[in-house]
């Protein structure tokens, strides 16, 4: 606060009238109240105001005009009065038809004879602003939710399907996105084959075939099934697929299906599958509809810290889980929906006190009356500790981030999307510049030194200290 330096030499020849003209352009009400907080005189500098006020206070105690739960601030303002640095407090005083009207107000003394200026700010504009402000909040966090329900159900619907599916550029034929079934059919990590082509894996009269069909699917947007060879294994498979539009890009969707199966006969097998469930080292459970365990393997006993497989049988498999009370329900309410649950991260809780991230695959068996559910639940302890690299390495695909929800607060997670975003901008401006990075700088609207600095921290590019510290 800046005061006057010398109030009394500018203003010590204004009359009332002319105080009390400045005071109502100052304010949008003033009260003049007594010693004990009774109204003695009101203006206002607003006509809205008096329309929307009852003007009759003049005679009643000032905490009888607000409501009743600004009253205890009138009290603390009246009693605190006499201080020249007392911060505004804001009231309500009922207006016309039921509404509020909030009100700030600052309170000074006027000369010796225990009268006081109250001065008031109508807040109206400034509480309507800010409920414009929640409701527009609550549309983005609206609109937010809907695109993460979109993104599992797409994710869901991929995953969950046993044939193979791919979704690739219908120019370039490169690889968006696939499901579990593609890469293992592709014999490749999922992350290796985003942004291959498709035609590099078939044999090179199947790759002839197949550019012809996806043209004339371009083109008609219908194909007929194709069969194909892939130079892999020689095994013959049928494609069809779906052309469609996003972000103004043609894509297909790819659906691959086995024309021939070789499936070894179970009586031909010398070993049978109770002793293979029973070897495996991945943990196997086996739950009644409510969850509790009918049966188990040595691998889930040794990750539960339990001696015999009696000691598990007949309990909840919610007693072993990492967050108790939600994620078996999570599970039994997918699996009761879908009948199948992939690769949910979670952690295993063990009698002695040990616990091990795991991820989980489900699956429901039999009629819904009398269903029986399997989880298969994998230790990943060692792959996160490979996955942690130092430096906090930041998460390249949308993919990568949602699998650390659950594993990091929101806050965190928000910040790691905004560095993926701002990454994957400086890469698309140094492709469109063809690695200029002083083009690249002025088309993101960052100095030279900045984008240097952004490059380093990104790992794009090779910068030396002396292209770093030229700007």
């Amino acid at each position: 606060m800046k005061k006057f330096k010398a109030p009394r030499k500018a203003l010590s020849d204004l009359d009332a009238d002319t105080v009390a003209a400045v005071v109502m352009a100052a304010a949008d009400i003033a009260l003049i109240v007594d010693r004990r907080g009774v109204i003695k005189d009101i203006a206002m500098g607003q006509a809205g105001l008096s329309a929307d006020l009852d003007p009759d206070w003049i005679g009643r105690p000032f905490g009888e005009t607000v409501t009743s739960e600004s009253q205890p601030k009138v009290r603390m303002l009246l009693a605190e009065g006499d201080k020249s640095d007392l911060a505004a407090r804001q009231v309500n005083h009922p207006g016309r038809g039921g509404s509020t009207i909030p009100i700030s107000y600052s309170l000074r003394p006027l000369g010796t004879d225990g009268l006081r200026l109250a001065v008031g700010r109508d807040l109206r504009a400034l509480a309507d602003l800010q409920q414009r402000l929640i409701e527009a909040e609550q549309s983005l966090e609206r609109d937010y939710s809907r695109l993460r329900l979109a993104e599992t159900r797409y994710r869901l619907l991929l995953q969950s399907s046993t044939d193979p599916i791919l979704i690739i550029d219908a120019v370039s034929q490169k690889i968006v996105d696939l499901n579990s079934g593609a890469a293992k059919l592709l014999s490749a990590p999922p992350q290796r084959l985003i942004g291959q082509a498709f035609g590099e894996g078939l044999k090179p009269a199947s790759l002839r075939a197949f550019l012809e069909w996806l043209a004339a699917l371009r083109t008609t947007g219908r194909a007929e099934t194709l069969r194909v060879r892939f130079a892999a294994d020689d095994a013959e498979h049928r494609v069809s697929g779906a052309l469609f539009r996003q972000e103004n890009v043609s894509h297909v969707l790819l659906r691959l299906i086995p024309s021939t199966a070789t499936v070894a006969a179970q009586s031909d097998n010398p070993m049978r599958i109770a002793d293979l469930v029973r070897a495996l080292p991945d943990g196997i459970v086996v739950t009644d509809g409510d969850g509790r365990i009918l049966g188990c393997n040595r691998a889930f006993l040794d990750l539960a810290q339990l001696a015999t497989e009696e000691q598990a049988r007949n309990e909840s498999l919610e007693r072993w889980l990492g967050r108790p009370g939600v994620d078996l329900g999570v599970l039994l309410a997918n699996l009761k929906q879908h009948g199948t649950v992939r690769l949910f991260a979670t952690s295993v809780r063990g009698e002695l006190g040990s616990s091990a991230e795991v991820e989980i695959s489900a699956v429901a068996v039999g009629a819904p009356t009398e269903s029986a559910y399997g989880f298969a639940i994998r230790n990943v302890d060692r792959r996160r500790g490979a996955e942690s690299r130092p430096g906090r390495e930041l998460p390249r695909s949308v993919e990568q981030l949602t699998e650390l929800v659950g594993r990091v607060s929101l806050k965190d997670l928000v910040r790691e999307t905004t560095d993926v975003i701002e990454r994957l901008c400086i890469e698309a401006a140094l492709e469109l510049t063809a690695d200029n990075r002083a083009s690249a700088a002025e088309m993101l609207g960052l100095s030279r030194q900045s984008l240097y600095v952004k490059l380093r921290r990104y790992g794009l590019g090779d910068l030396d200290e002396s292209s770093v510290n030229t700007d």
